[in-house]
């Protein structure tokens, strides 16, 4: 996936490192550190680390980490805390001034050197069993991230109705609103790698609830790969969390975060996977790289772009001759067109030529402009008073002879694939990651 960074900046700063498969028993720090976030939990803190750090004990292979993030507790939790720490070796205690869950976690994994980052809630409503699972492709790097999710098929949920009702229907205002394709948002049982989290965790403004959903929104559009893990899950009926003000929050947040991604506020380029990590980026002899997902995505740009043009077009024709509506009809959706192929059908992000690539698009556009105008010229040539409806069927024609001109300029010279010196070559080795050899021989 191609990325452009923002002038000024130095293209290599926050860009992450390619994906490798975490050595095991290497140095003295652990591999996964797990972040319990509390506040006034003196009653279930002391069975849940127990618990939690007897099951790691018994099934996790690597060393590990608990971590209680104490969010301003004013009963007994800092004292229990404190005693856990004392009584077993894996766990510690932070303890922090204010509340907020999303502020607990930035501040522990922020200053955490485990290479795997985790949280769950307190209450361990998700069964234990699902941890493994949720680590290994974050220690293999398969992926960037991992969440479990009560709404897979094969997860098993026990919970009332409202919260049932809540839970999807906030899932499906994310996917509406936000575009967001994974499954659940606010699982409190979350992985992400400490090099990824280290890039992302600056953009997220959230230190309450909405700080999973922020994280998961600002990484899935990175380009980042998360990982869904079914899970088993029942119901804490003594949840402190206030339901009414916790989706108020989240929906504020939503309109942020929708807001900022929409003016390109956020510099999400800087968070991509180098080019070369992802495998659509190689070269294969014979084969196109990324056609068949630039042509999807063309298409789909493509005929909503038509549908705002047939759209603008009757609108300006209500007041102004057929050649002026075309005109202003196609200028407003070229240019609206122009930036969809750009972000969606040849990924490229940030704002470094994006004024020169709107330039060139309109380029593109006076070409589309020739063949529909003069599409019309020559029907207003044949009939002196054509019908509405067969004005539109020439338009149509038209800028289905000007769309397949226009993908290919698109490709070929608006946004042209990197020269072929900057590709991987077939069969020469990468010297950005590890060769196969070299894995067969490691068992990496």
């Amino acid at each position: 996936m191609r990325t452009d960074s923002s002038p000024g900046t130095d293209p290599s700063l926050g860009v992450l490192p390619a994906r490798e498969h975490l050595p095991a028993g290497v140095g003295d720090a652990p591999v996964l550190d797990v972040v319990i976030p509390v506040y006034n939990e003196e009653r279930d803190l002391g069975p849940c680390v127990r618990r939690l750090h007897q099951h790691l004990v018994g099934t996790f292979p690597y060393r590990f980490r608990i971590t209680i993030a104490d969010n301003a507790s004013t009963d007994a939790t800092p004292d229990v805390a404190a005693a856990l720490a004392a009584a077993l070796p894996e766990v510690r205690n932070a303890r922090l001034e204010q509340k907020g869950r999303g502020r607990a976690l930035r501040t522990v994994w922020s200053a955490s050197d485990a290479p795997v980052l985790a949280y769950m809630d307190v209450d361990l409503s998700t069964d234990l069993n699902a941890l493994l699972p949720l680590v290994a492709p974050l220690i293999s790097g398969h992926s960037d991230l991992a969440i479990g999710s009560r709404l897979a098929r094969s997860s098993r949920v026990v919970r009332g109705p409202k919260r049932e009702f809540i839970s999807r229907a906030y899932n499906l205002i994310l996917r509406g609103s936000l575009q967001a394709r994974f499954s659940d948002a606010q699982c409190g049982f979350k992985a992400i790698r400490r090099d990824v989290a280290r890039a992302l965790l600056p953009l997220v403004e959230d230190s309450g609830w909405f700080f999973d959903t922020e994280m998961l929104v600002l990484a899935e559009r990175a380009g980042l790969r998360i990982h869904e893990v079914p899970v088993d899950w029942v119901d804490d009926p003594d949840s402190t969390v206030h339901i009414v003000k916790t989706a108020t929050d989240d929906l504020k947040g939503v309109w942020r975060v929708g807001r900022a991604l929409a003016v390109g506020a956020l510099p999400l380029d800087r968070i991509a996977r180098p080019f070369g990590d992802d495998p659509r980026d190689r070269q294969v002899p014979g084969v196109p790289r990324g056609l068949a997902r630039q042509l999807v995505g063309f298409c789909v740009v493509g005929a909503l772009s038509t549908l705002v043009y047939l759209l603008l077009y009757s609108g300006f024709r209500t007041f102004t001759g057929s050649q002026v509506a075309n005109a202003l009809a196609l200028l407003v959706s070229a240019v609206a067109n122009t930036a969809a192929n750009r972000r969606l059908t040849f990924g490229v992000r940030g704002r470094d030529r994006a004024v020169r690539h709107q330039a060139q698009g309109l380029v593109v556009f006076a070409i589309g402009l020739a063949l529909t105008s003069g599409s019309l010229a020559a029907l207003g040539a044949a009939s002196a008073d054509p019908a509405h409806s067969t004005e539109l069927a020439v338009l149509v024609a038209a800028n289905l002879a000007a769309t397949v001109l226009r993908f290919l300029l698109f490709r070929a010279w608006v946004f042209p694939e990197p020269p072929a010196a900057s590709l991987p070559v077939p069969g020469a080795p990468d010297a950005s990651r590890p060769t196969y050899d070299h894995e067969l021989r490691t068992g990496r």
